[in-house]
């Protein structure tokens, strides 16, 4: 591992003890097999003028939260360190009053609650403190030989901390090991099965020292030739991948009592570790690090061909493991999986968003290289499953899993829209994602992969009329997500004006291609994960132009009627599924990309009305835009038409041709 220093960044920060800590802080969170997800903490300690003109000293904390990779000033709480010190003595301390007394004893009130680990940092006699949950040391502390690996890895000048429960329990034992000694032996501090501590008076040699420290163990395990199983290349050996995602995702759901989000990971190095022989042994024995139990659970599942019986097999089992170790008053979590093999496959993750199934593939990839790294040195080895459930029990890990606000009406759910790169289709894409969705946008033009480009969001570049593309991307979407619950055909195009005795073959077939056939294959190829899809629907985007077609329109209006007629029948078809399928007819809606300034300009003018009388030519007199259509999708997709299907409803502003 190599130091990114940089002196002329570091100059930059003049010296500001705070704004050093931010930067060495950052360039900690920048590597992944240091730091996950929120994951470590650091701190400094500091001098400060408070309000009446007496200096204080006060360590800044990482407040709970908050990512090392992009943390910032108001990211680190200000904290009291007498009062940190005087709570280190005491002989016990719920960490629910530890955290409140922590609050109290802050500067700022309206900074982030500090971590769990506040007093630790407190206790540890320099400016900086670095705390990092390293592969590589974490790897070989969890081995049967872990203390005797350590002690080879960093000889005397590590202080070797066995484990124990984070918060105030750890920060006393510490306190206890450490009265009176010389820190200044150490160059730093391991908790086994935890991580590593590194310090300093200064920024550079308290985050350097980490870096050499990691470095010293990733040296060890290159020396035992700890490896990584070969990668396996080439196509996985089961079928009917994308099938068995979706019954999974489902089976979890159900288990979970709401919608959930799996995600594959097929690469070479997850192919390569399900395809182990002892891959189940390993995967089962428990998670890298306990800090990792609330995003994978205690335990991997394995994925078979039948997944409904997997999931009924796992939940069994959690229940018993909670029956084993609850105490009263605590209520057992949802018992569906977090994360599991797939031999002949690869690994999947499971989460209640996309972002949660994304966090935890990424803690499972580093695992199941750190339980190879292991197995190398002898076995791996996690916690006693007691300890486990202590941390995910825990009321403080659970506090953390209750700030994410509110459930979004889409949570969970997959929802899949074509011709989304622009226009009606993006603003749905849009919508939908921003209450809870995770979206596949589809478009013809390419930069759909970069606007929809996130853990909930993705951007396939498809020519929906070309049949084999659009099973693609299909396909795609759901080893992404895990399914599909809402469709929302939106591909279309508006055909060149022409009278029928002059229509040409070209556009008439052109309009069939695009605004109707596409639409049948996009049915077909989605109805069976629809089947196995929560509250599932398809909405079709058709047109003002089948109850009021218009001269010059044949093509357009033939095939958006066709559509029509299409969605009536796949509403009687699937209904005995649950699948609602439902239309709406929008009409002028101009912010897209086929109305342009001069197009709207010219058209206005050709009625001899302004551009802005143009856009509220309607009964209502108001303009129709993407954004509208997309909050009509939206309800269609949820709760206020949960129990309507075949309908059909303009958003027109109100046309005297139809009303």
């Amino acid at each position: 591992m190599q130091s990114l220093w940089n002196d002329a960044d570091a100059q930059a920060c003049g010296g500001d003890p705070l704004k050093l800590r931010i930067y060495t802080s950052r360039l900690l969170g920048r590597e992944p097999s240091l730091v996950l997800h929120g994951g470590g903490n650091t701190s400094v300690k500091a001098a400060a003028t408070n309000l009446f003109g007496d200096s204080e000293k006060l360590l800044y904390v990482k407040g709970s939260g908050w990512d090392l990779a992009t943390i910032e000033v108001p990211g680190f709480a200000p904290v009291k360190l007498d009062v940190l010190l005087r709570m280190a003595a005491l002989d016990r301390l719920a960490d629910t009053d530890m955290v409140r007394v922590q609050r109290a004893a802050m500067t700022d009130p309206g900074a982030p609650t500090p971590s769990v680990e506040a007093i630790l940092h407190a206790i540890i006699p320099f400016a900086f403190v670095d705390h990092t949950h390293a592969d590589a040391t974490v790897a070989v502390s969890n081995t049967p030989d872990g203390d005797r690996h350590i002690q080879e890895v960093y000889g005397d000048r590590i202080l070797v901390i066995p484990y124990v429960m984070p918060g105030f329990v750890l920060a006393r034992e510490v306190y206890r090991r450490t009265r009176g000694m010389d820190w200044s032996r150490y160059d730093g501090m391991v908790l086994m099965h935890h991580g590593v501590f590194s310090w300093g008076d200064d920024a550079r040699g308290s985050y350097e020292r980490m870096i050499e420290l990691v470095s010293r163990a990733e040296r060890f395990l290159e020396k035992r030739k700890a490896t990584v199983v070969a990668r396996r290349t080439g196509a996985a050996t089961v079928t009917g991948i994308e099938a068995t995602m979706a019954q999974l995702r489902h089976a979890a759901s159900k288990a979970r009592g709401s919608a959930m989000i799996v995600r594959l990971d097929d690469s070479p190095e997850a192919a390569g570790f399900a395809d182990r022989s002892d891959a189940t042994g390993i995967a089962t024995r428990g998670p890298l690090t306990p800090d990792h139990v609330i995003r994978t659970k205690p335990l991997a599942m394995v994925v078979s061909s039948d997944p409904a019986a997997d999931i009924d097999t796992y939940a069994a089992a959690y229940r018993a493991y909670f029956e084993r170790h609850t105490q009263p008053g605590q209520t057992m979590l949802d018992p569906a999986p977090r994360w599991g093999i797939w031999p002949g496959v690869g690994t999947v993750t499971l989460g209640p968003t996309a972002k949660d199934a994304a966090i935890a593939a990424d803690i499972v990839r580093h695992t199941v290289r750190a339980m190879q790294w292991s197995e190398s040195l002898g076995g791996w080895q996690a916690l006693p499953e007691a300890d486990l459930f202590d941390v995910e029990y825990w009321d403080l890990e659970q506090a953390k899993l209750k700030q994410g606000g509110s459930r979004l009406p889409f949570t969970g759910q997959i929802a899949l829209i074509t011709g989304a790169a622009s226009g009606i289709g993006k603003g749905c894409a849009e919508m939908l994602r921003a209450q809870g969705a995770a979206v596949a946008a589809l478009d013809l033009n390419p930069e759909v992969t970069k606007l929809f480009n996130t853990s909930d969001a993705l951007g396939i570049a498809c020519d929906v009329t070309n049949l084999a593309a659009l099973r693609a991307a299909v396909a795609q979407t759901v080893r992404r997500f895990g399914g599909i619950d809402i469709v929302v055909s939106n591909a279309g195009i508006f055909s060149p004006s022409e009278s029928l005795d002059k229509v040409t073959s070209e556009n008439w077939q052109r309009s069939l291609d695009l605004n109707l056939t596409s639409a049948q294959h996009l049915i077909q190829l989605t109805i069976p994960y629809l089947r196995l899809g929560l509250d599932p629907t398809i909405i079709i985007n058709a047109s003002k132009n089948v109850p009021a077609p218009g001269p010059g329109a044949g093509a357009y209006s033939v095939a958006k009627a066709g559509l029509t007629q299409l969605a009536r029948v796949a509403a009687l078809e699937l209904a005995k599924d649950g699948i609602r399928v439902n239309v709406l007819h929008p009409h002028a809606v101009f912010d897209t990309a086929a109305w342009t300034p001069e197009v709207l300009a010219a058209r206005a003018m050709h009625y001899g009305m302004t551009v802005d009388q143009y856009k509220r030519n309607n009964l209502l007199s108001l303009e129709v835009t993407s954004k509208d259509v997309a909050a009509l999708v939206c309800a269609m997709a949820g709760a206020p038409f949960a129990k309507t299907t075949g309908a059909q409803v303009p958003i027109d502003g109100g046309s005297d041709r139809v009303v």
